[in-house]
This record gives C-alpha cells, structure tokens and sequence, in this order.
C-alpha cells in the first residue's frame, strides 16, 4: 500500500471540497481550484476528511495513488495557506524592480531582463536583492521561481546568480596558480 496514498487530508476550516466523479473543485479563502483525476482512483469526502483509494495493486495505479493524493493535498494547502518561494539576487550591481505586471532583472548582461508571470501568481520584490512568489498553485509557483532563477542560475567559482533563499552553492576552488610558466 502507498504510504503517501493511504493518508488521509484533514480539511482546514473554510475550505469547501466538491467531488463530481473525477472532477474535483477545491474552495477556500485564497481562492478556487479545480483539476482533473484519473477516474480508476476513487476520491472520497466523509466528514471533513478526504481519502483516495485505488482499485488494484497493478503498477499504474499504485503510482496514480500517492500522485492524486499528493495533488489533492496541495490544491487544499493553496487555497487555504498558498504557497511562497523567495529568490535572492547575489552578486555586485544585481537588482529587480516591479515594473506593471513584470519584473525587470539587472543581473550582469548588458541589458535588463524582463520575467512576465501569468496572474495567478504574484511577484513581489522585497529590496533590491530579493523576490517572493506566491499563488495558490503550487505548480506556478514554482515554475515562475524556477524561469526566474533560470534568468542567471548561481556561478560555481564566484556564487553569483540568483538562487532561492537558503539554497546553499558549493564554490570550487578554480586554478590555483600557473603550472611550468618558463622554461
């Protein structure tokens, strides 16, 4: 049995679930969202706790069910909490400003970046040096912290770039010196 499938979701307060055969709506404070199941996992609602089940210990779907566990799980924490991902710009000269709907990064090229993001997810600039992105999907989210962090991804000799709060770069150590320069 699937340790991550067999365990069940407690439902916050606030967040309304609605099953419609494979079809489930997710309603909370955030917002709304709604997704597509495979109809051989049976979803479950009793009494504020969601369970999914399977109908077989065939390959597909012991994979299928810790998969639409964990998806269901995550529609539940988006609408309820969401999601956030914090990106730092390191490096001398390195900045983002908001600027509408975009975000222009001055990160070492000759010339700023733009980075749109679709309106489910906010990009917020905190400073010069570091970004938020939040929404309640947790697949935009990061995919929109992944294209930015994508932009100017870290240097291995210097540690500039841009990486996500926390992320730790292994620096290595590049040339120590010239070898036989004369002869």
């Amino acid at each position: 049995m699937s340790r991550i499938g067999r365990m069940p979701i407690h439902l916050p307060p606030g967040v309304e679930v609605k099953i419609k055969g494979s079809e489930v709506t997710v309603k909370g404070p955030k917002g709304e969202l709604s997704r597509s199941f495979n109809p051989a996992m049976s979803i479950s609602l009793n009494d504020g706790i969601i369970m999914v089940s399977r109908p077989s210990d065939n390959r597909i779907h012991r994979s299928l069910h810790g998969l639409t566990r964990s998806l269901l799980a995550n529609m539940v924490e988006g609408v309820s909490k969401g999601f956030r991902k914090e990106l730092e710009l390191v490096g001398v000269g390195y900045r983002a400003q908001k600027a509408g709907d975009k975000v222009v990064l001055e990160v070492g090229y000759s010339h700023p970046v733009e980075v749109f993001s679709p309106p489910e997810v906010v990009v917020e600039v905190i400073g010069a040096q570091r970004l938020a992105v939040e929404g309640i999907e947790k697949e935009l989210v990061g995919d929109v912290a992944a294209r930015i962090r994508a932009v100017r991804p870290p240097d291995h000799y210097k540690g500039k770039g841009i990486r996500y709060a926390g992320e730790v770069v292994r620096l290595k150590p590049g040339k120590s010196g010239k070898v036989g320069a004369k002869r």
